[in-house]
């Protein structure tokens, strides 16, 4: 990683102990308990959080030659927004949405987005991993389309169990922060 790179880490991992993590008492989507709770949309959804987000994600893009990405609605939609938009117009990126369900008008998709074509080379991102369960509902809904999924990526890694169950599918994952590089604040 380039100087500038580790700075845009540093930054990003800043902004994401200030604005992501609230500590106390939590009942998780899975229904578990936690002494802390992360937002990541707190980051992803604010100009410069997106930003470092974006670019950090498209250098691991270009460096796994990746055609789209994509990801469940709605941790990865302004992921996949800011790095398609970030990638540019020399080597674009297409960005995809797969829906927690299809809809039930018009062309019923369960993914929005341009088309995705047989052997392209994905990426499923989400802003965080708990147990898995987003990301491998979005690696699924991709099934039948002949992609290949490259890697799946999160903003952080809750390191609860999901990184090994995803991986027990025989998927790469990777994880911009872990949840040890995290403290919490001091208790007065």
């Amino acid at each position: 990683m380039t100087d500038s790179l580790d700075a845009m880490r540093r930054e990003l991992h800043d902004l994401l102990a200030d604005r992501a993590f609230t500590f106390g008492d939590f009942v998780l989507t899975s229904g578990r308990r936690s002494d802390f709770y992360f937002n990541g949309k707190q980051v992803t959804l604010e100009g410069r959080g997106l930003h470092l987000v974006s670019r950090l994600i498209l250098e691991r893009c270009r460096e796994l030659r990746i055609d789209a990405i994509g990801g469940l609605t709605l941790g990865a939609d302004p992921i996949v927004a800011g790095v398609a938009a970030l990638s540019g117009e020399a080597a674009p990126l297409r960005a995809f949405i797969v829906r927690k369900q299809s809809k039930e008008h018009g062309t019923a998709s369960l993914i929005e987005g341009p088309p995705l074509r047989a052997a392209d080379r994905v990426m499923v991102v989400d802003d965080v991993i708990t147990t898995g369960g987003s990301l491998l509902q979005a690696v699924d809904a991709l099934r039948d389309l002949h992609v290949e999924v490259v890697e799946v990526l999160a903003v952080v890694d809750r390191q609860e169990g999901g990184r090994e169950a995803i991986e027990a599918r025989g998927l790469r994952v990777h994880a911009l922060f872990v949840r040890s590089e995290f403290s919490a604040p001091a208790r007065a």
